[in-house]
C-alpha cells in the first residue's frame, strides 16, 4: 500500500491522477523493482506518457500506463547493449520546449523538406530563443526567490524584462536586463529583438564580457530605455549550465539522438565498461590531405605506431584534399580514399579493432555549402566501406556515442568566420578559444552566425544545438590547435590542420577525460 501511495502521489506532482486499475497495475510492476529504482522508475514512465501521447485528459487509464512500462522496459535492454554509435545530423530528434508544461516534447512530425516555407525561419529562432531564456530564468542571478518572510532574505538579483515592457512603458524606467537576439534590420543600426518585439540599441557605452558577439546571436543586455532606444552599458552571455543540471529538471529525455530510447548518462552497465576500458583512445585529425604524398607516408607511420595498441576510433576530418580539382576533384577524391583504404589494409590489427569516422569539410563534394552537410557520396567511399568494415562516412556536424559519453564533432573555420562578423572583438585576441567555446556553450549552438555568413537549413537547425551541453566538443579548425576545457564537464577540442601544423594531432581518453598532444616527428 506504502507503494501504491508513493506512485499516486508521484502522479499529482506531475498534474496526472490514475485510475485505480492503472495504480494497481503499477504497484504490481514496480513491487519487483529496487527501492532505490522506484523513483527512476516512475519518472520514466510519466516522462513517456507525456512525450508520446496527446493526453485529452489528466486521468490516465492502464492501457496507457502498459504502454509506456513496454517502452521503458525497451529502452533499458537498448542501454545496456549500445555501446557504440555514430549519429547521423539528419536523425538527431526534435524537442520543442513547452511553455504551459515546462517540458520539452517531442516534435513527431516527419515530413520535414530541406526547403520549407518562411515561418519555419522564425520558428528555429523562436526554438533557440527558448531553449535560451528558460535555462536562464532558472539560474540563480534570475530565478525568482522560494518563500521570503523578510526583504533581506530576497535571494535573485536580477529580473529579465521582455522588449514589449520597454515598447509599452511611458514611465521612467531604471536599469534593466533584457534577453534578445542582436540583428541588424538596417545598414548600420543595431537591435535588439525577442518574440514580444524589436528595439533599436545603442552600444557606443557598452562594456563587453566574456565572448564573441555576432548577429543574430542571444546577449543579455543590461542599460537604460530613454527616447525610445535601448542604451546598453553591459552585454553578456547567457548562464549556461552542465548537463547534469538540464537532465535533473527534464529527466532521462534523449535529446542527443541514436538508437536507445532514453538518455545513457545513467547507464550503470555502460559506465562500468567505460571505466574499466582504461586504455580506449580517440585519434582525432583534421585537414587531412590525401592527395599529397607526404601526407600519405605521415599516415603510414602514423597506423604503423598504432598497429600494437589499436585505438578504438580514427576520427578523421576534411578537408582530404589540398585544392580544389575542379570537374575532376570527385574523381581524385576516390583515388585518394582508394589509397587510403589500401594503406589501412596493410595493418590487419587496425582493420579488425578500429573504427574510422569520416567527416567532410567546405571543400568536400556535396550539395552546396549549407549546414549540416551530408555524408560523402558513396560512389567516392564504396571501395573503402568493402575493405575497411567498421567505416563510417558521417554528416558535418555529427555525433558519436561512445558508452555514457557524448561526442560532438565540427568541421569548420569557425573562428574566423566568428571574429569577422563580431560587433566588438575583444582585445585579449591570445585567449580567442576561451571566448569562443564560451560563446558556442551559452548560445548551445554551434554556429551562432547569420545566415549569410553561415547558412544552415531551417528544419534542421536542431542538428547544430549543444543541449544538454555534451562531453567533447570537437571544433576541427584550421585555427591552430587548442584544448579548452570548461567548468561544465565538457571540453572542446581544437586538433588543428594536420596537413599545415607539422603532422600534430590529438589523443582523447575516454577513461580519464584528457586530451593530449600528439606529432609525428621527420
Amino acid at each position: 500500500m506504502a507503494a501504491r501511495g508513493r506512485i499516486v502521489k508521484t502522479f499529482k506532482f506531475h498534474g496526472l491522477s490514475l485510475q485505480s486499475e492503472s495504480s494497481r497495475f503499477l504497484g504490481d510492476v514496480l513491487s519487483t523493482v529496487n527501492v532505490k529504482d522506484i523513483d527512476e522508475w516512475l519518472d520514466r514512465i510519466i516522462e513517456s506518457i507525456q512525450n508520446n501521447i496527446v493526453l485529452s485528459s489528466t486521468s490516465i487509464g492502464k492501457d496507457l500506463v502498459v504502454n509506456a512500462v513496454e517502452e521503458c522496459s525497451e529502452g533499458s535492454e537498448e542501454k545496456s547493449d549500445n555501446v557504440f554509435a555514430v549519429i547521423d545530423a539528419f536523425e538527431v530528434p526534435r524537442y520543442e520546449y513547452n511553455v504551459d508544461r515546462k517540458k520539452y516534447l517531442r516534435d513527431t512530425i516527419n515530413d520535414f523538406h530541406l526547403h520549407p516555407t518562411a515561418s519555419c525561419k522564425a520558428k528555429f529562432y523562436q526554438d533557440r530563443y527558448m531553449t535560451i531564456y528558460q535555462r536562464t530564468i532558472r539560474h540563480e542571478l534570475f530565478a525568482p526567490p522560494s518563500v521570503v518572510t523578510h526583504p533581506s532574505q530576497k535571494t535573485n538579483k536580477y529580473e529579465l524584462k521582455p522588449v514589449e515592457y520597454l515598447l509599452g512603458s511611458t514611465a521612467i524606467l531604471g536599469k534593466l536586463i533584457v534577453l534578445g537576439m542582436v540583428t541588424q534590420i538596417k545598414e548600420g543600426k543595431y537591435y535588439l529583438e525577442d518574440p514580444t518585439g524589436v528595439v533599436p540599441v545603442d552600444l557606443s557605452k557598452a562594456k563587453y564580457h566574456t565572448g564573441l558577439f555576432t548577429e543574430n546571436s542571444f546577449v543579455l543586455a543590461e542599460g537604460v530605455y530613454e527616447d525610445g532606444e535601448f542604451h546598453v552599458e553591459a552585454l553578456g552571455c547567457p548562464p549556461s549550465e552542465p548537463s547534469q543540471v538540464t537532465r535533473n529538471y527534464f529527466g532521462n529525455i534523449n535529446f542527443f539522438g541514436g538508437p536507445s530510447a532514453v538518455a545513457l548518462k545513467t547507464s550503470t552497465k555502460l559506465r562500468t565498461i567505460e571505466e574499466d576500458n582504461q586504455e580506449a583512445m580517440f585519434v582525432i585529425l583534421s585537414d587531412v590531405w590525401l592527395d599529397l604524398p607526404k601526407v600519405m607516408a605521415k599516415l603510414r607511420v602514423l597506423f604503423n605506431g598504432y598497429a600494437s595498441v589499436p585505438p578504438t576510433l580514427f576520427i578523421f576530418c576534411g578537408n582530404f584534399i589540398s585544392k580544389p580539382f575542379g570537374s575532376k576533384h570527385s574523381w581524385k577524391l576516390r583515388e585518394c580514399f582508394n589509397d587510403l583504404s589500401d594503406l589501412i589494409s596493410e595493418f590487419p590489427s587496425l582493420v579488425e579493432s578500429s573504427r574510422f569516422v569520416f567527416v567532410p569539410g567546405p571543400q568536400d563534394p556535396g550539395p552546396g555549402n549549407i549546414l549540416p552537410r551530408p555524408a560523402l557520396p558513396s560512389c567516392l567511399t564504396q571501395r573503402m566501406k568493402s575493405k575497411i568494415p567498421f567505416t563510417f562516412f558521417a554528416t558535418n556536424p555529427c555525433r558519436i556515442q561512445y558508452c555514457s559519453q557524448e561526442i560532438v564533432v565540427f568541421r569548420e573555420d569557425l573562428v574566423n568566420k566568428m571574429c569577422r562578423t563580431c560587433i566588438h572583438l575583444p582585445k585579449d585576441l591570445e585567449n580567442i578559444p576561451s571566448h569562443l567555446v564560451k560563446t558556442i556553450i551559452s548560445q548551445a549552438h554551434l554556429a551562432p552566425l547569420p545566415h549569410h555568413v553561415r547558412p544552415v537549413y531551417w528544419n534542421y537547425d536542431n542538428a547544430l544545438r549543444i543541449y544538454p551541453v555534451p562531453d567533447l566538443i570537437i571544433l576541427a579548425d584550421k585555427y591552430h590547435s587548442y584544448v579548452q576545457p570548461t567548468s561544465l564537464d565538457c571540453t572542446c577540442v581544437n586538433p588543428g590542420s594536420f596537413s599545415k601544423n607539422e603532422y600534430s594531432f590529438k589523443v582523447y581518453w575516454p577513461a580519464s577525460r584528457e586530451v593530449e598532444d600528439s606529432k609525428i616527428q621527420d
